[in-house]
């Protein structure tokens, strides 16, 4: 015969869970708390899993952590993961890059594009990073992607420029009396 567990918390127990579902900022410990409640309550642990949609086992997984870790065995456990491929010297040397025209690492190129800049970084360190994980850590940093602006000033003859901007002023100043109609639609002469 399986051993009964007991669901009954104490006045202190009782003040802690009810403060815990009415205050904690984290939901699942808020979810968890009103699962220790409802058996405290008499309810039965399939009823408690049914009511708040989890599993059998969750209630009793939760029960347990409640018991030996009193409030802070409801929270989520730190979930482990693969440690970030990108240290901290690594954003600093993105940091110097992107303040850095790309001409003067020899690309012939005038901007940084995320994919340009990812593979710049692996040549540089080692480290891949997709575009995407590239893109949001920049966001996440305060720097934002912004479209070029093209200009072929550079390109122009200087004296040309300047020719062609006084015509055009000179145009703007007095109307021609050949195109002095207000339409836009006119007969060849």
């Amino acid at each position: 015969m399986p051993k009964q567990i007991n669901y009954q918390l104490n006045a202190d127990e009782l003040v802690t869970i009810r403060r815990a579902i009415a205050r904690d900022k984290r939901a699942e410990v808020r979810q968890r708390a009103t699962a220790i409640h409802l058996l405290h309550q008499g309810k039965k642990p399939q009823e408690v899993a049914e009511t708040l949609a989890v599993t059998l086992g969750s209630i009793y997984k939760w029960h347990h952590r409640w018991r030996t870790k009193g409030l802070d065995g409801l929270a989520d456990l730190p979930r482990s993961g693969a440690p970030p491929k990108a240290d901290e010297a690594y954003w600093q040397r993105l940091t110097e890059v992107l303040e850095s025209e790309p001409q003067t690492f020899g690309y012939p190129f005038t901007l940084w594009t995320a994919k340009r800049l990812a593979a710049h970084m692996a040549k540089e360190t080692g480290i891949h990073l997709s575009i995407s994980r590239l893109r949001s850590v920049l966001r996440e940093r305060g720097y934002v992607y912004r479209r070029p602006k093209h200009d072929l000033a550079s390109l122009q003859d200087p004296l040309a420029r300047s020719a062609a901007e006084t015509w055009l002023q000179e145009l703007k100043k007095e109307p021609s009396p050949e195109n002095s109609s207000s339409s836009l639609w006119t007969r060849p002469h």
